[in-house]
């Protein structure tokens, strides 16, 4: 068991902080939307957009 961690130490390392990057994305994400911001987009050109008056409540 140990010859494998420390034969796989390298890959267990670059997974655990793939993970914690991943994480963090989908936090800020949900956070953001809990704080009512998009999370689709930020570009503040969504008058051409279908979809702009059911992702952006009118104001």
């Amino acid at each position: 068991m140990l010859d494998w961690l420390v034969n796989n130490i390298g890959t267990i390392i670059i997974c655990a902080v793939l993970i914690l990057i991943v994480g963090a994305v989908i936090f800020s994400m949900v956070r953001k939307k809990m704080q009512g911001k998009s999370v689709s987009c930020n570009c503040g050109s969504c008058k051409s957009c279908a979809m702009s008056g059911k992702c952006h409540k009118p104001k």
